[in-house]
């Protein structure tokens, strides 16, 4: 028994180390990705800008907004909220936002639903997970919140 412990213990200071030098640099990396994925997506829209008021027209149903108000808000979100992401700067109101932009997405699109093979929606589900990730546990210390927090500790009130 007491060598189980022992060896627990070692595992248990393992683990502390790797939390406190690669929790932030994962962190780092998860934000980059996911915004990533919403950053192409708002250049791809932005590269052609007619096909995409097109699509907002044709193919997805955005509930409550004309196409081409869904279309200017859609592609504006992706591309302020993946930047806002990548910089760590209100990460977790960024993450939300585009939460709420990738559910959109999901439920405006009904081809998602009916394609034989799920990847698309799967897809959009694994970047919901990531982004619930960034909202509970932040952006770590490699963002702008982290430093402007620490600025803002500096001064005196």
């Amino acid at each position: 028994m007491n060598h189980f412990l022992h060896l627990h213990q070692l595992l248990m200071r393992c683990d502390v180390l790797l939390h406190r030098y690669a929790s932030d640099v994962i962190g780092f990396v998860l934000r980059g990705f996911i915004a990533w994925q919403f950053l192409k997506s708002a250049l791809n829209k932005l590269r052609d800008w007619p096909s995409t008021i097109s699509l907002f027209q044709d193919e997805y149903q955005v509930p409550f907004l004309s196409p081409e108000l869904a279309a200017y808000l859609g592609t504006g979100a992706e591309l302020l909220f993946a930047i806002l992401l990548i910089l760590g700067l209100f990460s977790s109101l960024s993450a939300l936002a585009l939460l709420f932009v990738n559910l959109m997405a999901v439920v405006s699109y009904p081809i998602l639903w009916e394609l034989e093979c799920p990847a698309g929606l799967n897809d959009h589900f694994y970047w919901a997970v990531l982004l619930m990730l960034v909202i509970v546990f932040g952006a770590g210390k490699w963002s702008l919140d982290h430093w402007l927090g620490q600025v803002n500790q500096g001064r005196n009130f």
